[in-house]
């Protein structure tokens, strides 16, 4: 696990094996360290476990648990951008009506699946981050 403070109420579950993962998540987590935010950034590959969670379905989408809650996909992104003052906005954009069932599309039917299929590639060829 990861971070000074062990249980805080936004937790993040992502895949730093995968390049397009780590490289957002790793903005993220650099922007939360230096803004002293409460977010805990926990690496799929140890702590899926963890979670409760297999590595290969955790692999999938990003993971966000808020004040208990256990999230995935846009809303986990959703979640997480809210705790970050810099990506409000985005949270709220994302959440307006017509761009939610847009952004919740493009994620879950295009770019988690194309990922994740990128990420088994990689995989198998035994290519790491």
């Amino acid at each position: 696990m990861s971070d000074a403070n062990p249980d805080p109420n936004t937790k993040v579950l992502y895949n730093d094996q995968c390049p397009v993962c780590s490289y957002e998540i790793t903005h993220y987590k650099g922007y939360s360290e230096r803004c002293e935010l409460p977010i805990r950034f926990d690496d799929l590959n140890t702590e899926a476990a963890h979670w409760g969670m297999d590595a290969d379905v955790a692999a999938r989408r990003l993971y966000v648990e808020k004040d208990g809650q256990l999230l995935s996909g846009m809303p986990a992104f959703r979640a997480l951008w809210t705790e970050m003052p810099r990506y409000r906005l985005l949270a709220r954009v994302a959440g307006w009506p017509v761009v939610r069932p847009l952004s919740e599309f493009a994620y879950d039917r295009v770019l988690a699946p194309l990922i994740y299929r990128w990420h088994k590639r990689r995989q198998a060829r035994g290519v790491s981050a």
